[in-house]
């Protein structure tokens, strides 16, 4: 169940469903945007960077995080990860349970994600 005054994700960016509520949106004084997200279970974002790193902190549930060429990482509430600019990266929900966590973009004025082709089923099967 998506949460309240959230916005389905961008779909061409996610194999599955997943929602974002905004909590604090680009325009703002620290240049950091910050989004809460929401995917259901088997839900992935997009193979992707951001130019100016990420914070991925977990919220609820069970999900993956993956750096190109890297073992995934499987994430529980209270994990972080700190993900360097420009690292080719994924994460998502693992295939039986939802996954919530907040997205922290630093620089948010200075470069949007740079997305990149979808994580494949085979990429996907091979963390579990």
């Amino acid at each position: 169940m998506a949460p309240a005054s959230a916005q389905p994700a961008q779909a061409q960016y996610f194999t599955g469903t997943a929602w974002v509520k905004m909590l604090a949106n680009a325009g703002n004084a620290t240049d950091c945007t910050v989004g809460d997200v929401l995917f259901e279970p088997g839900c992935r974002n997009n193979w992707h960077s951001h130019p100016h790193g990420q914070l991925l902190v977990v919220t609820s549930g069970t999900g993956y995080y993956q750096e190109k060429g890297q073992p995934a990482r499987l994430l529980r509430p209270g994990d972080t990860v700190v993900i360097a600019p420009d690292v080719v990266h994924w994460h998502g929900a693992t295939a039986t349970d939802w996954f919530a966590h907040l997205a922290i973009n630093p620089s948010a004025s200075q470069g949007a994600p740079v997305w990149l082709e979808p994580v494949t089923d085979a990429e996907y099967q091979a963390v579990h």
